[in-house]
């Protein structure tokens, strides 16, 4: 099997200033025109480690568990494989093109209906406007918006936009997935249908990433796991492996 991700110790720290957790990124315009007040700034605050060393390598067609309490890190390192955030140390190698379901709906813009942010979506994942047309009438059935789709995005429940961003994100697919407790969007029924999607999904071959505090859907999905814990690799391996010292 070929590997699609590694990661070789890489991390990632946040800056602890007056505003909170944040990514510091200094310009020279910054350093010219502030220069003291940039350097106080520098000096006056503290580095947060959110990872440290992490290692790990995943091959084409692997189902990937990420598990370890809140604030340990799962989320940002998601956002790191899909390019949100800039490495401080280490190597990642990412052999691919990335769909995330980090976090639903975020993306779409307010203004525009949902019609026009499948294809605004489309288009920022990558894709060419003949290639989302191919899937726009199934993502519109299987979200289940009816006529709701040529509305205003900004007039949708939270579940609403939830329905569509996961629609969007498994029918527009690319060689890896990011998930990020994403699994439980909707009511019962459309719970039952995307989590049989996934299914679909997985056993079309597709290399998932998956966070989740859902041990039973790590379980159930994954078949390998890594534990994650106040930034620091606990374990990797075998699913219910990492699962049984993850929960011991």
């Amino acid at each position: 099997m070929s590997v699609i991700i590694k990661a070789e110790n890489i991390g990632i720290k946040f800056n602890l200033g007056k505003v909170g957790y944040k990514k510091m990124h200094i310009t020279l315009k910054d350093i010219l025109q502030k220069g003291e007040e940039v350097r106080k700034t520098e000096e006056n605050s503290s580095d947060f480690w959110a990872l440290k060393n992490i290692s790990f390598s995943i091959n084409k067609g692997d189902i990937l568990g990420v598990v370890g309490s809140n604030g340990s890190g799962k989320s940002t390192l998601l956002r790191i494989i899909a390019g949100v955030y800039s490495l401080d140390e280490g190597e990642l190698e990412v052999k691919g093109t990335i769909s995330p379901l980090l976090s639903l709906g975020t993306g779409f813009k307010p203004a525009l209906s949902g019609y026009d942010n499948i294809f605004l979506n489309g288009v920022v994942m990558g894709f060419k406007k003949h290639e989302i047309e191919k899937h726009v009438k199934e993502i519109i059935e299987f979200s289940e918006l009816g006529n709701f789709i040529f509305q205003p995005v900004k007039n949708y429940s939270s579940g609403m936009k939830a329905r569509l961003g996961f629609s969007i994100a498994v029918f527009l697919k690319r060689d890896i997935m990011l998930i990020d407790e994403v699994l439980g969007v909707g009511d019962y029924k459309f719970r039952e249908k995307s989590q049989n999607k996934m299914q679909e999904i997985i056993h079309s071959g597709q290399t998932i990433i998956i966070v989740s505090h859902n041990l039973e859907s790590i379980k159930k999905f994954a078949n390998k796991a890594i534990w994650i814990n106040k930034g620091e690799l606990m374990m990797a391996g075998e699913t219910n492996q990492v699962l049984d010292k993850y929960t011991s």
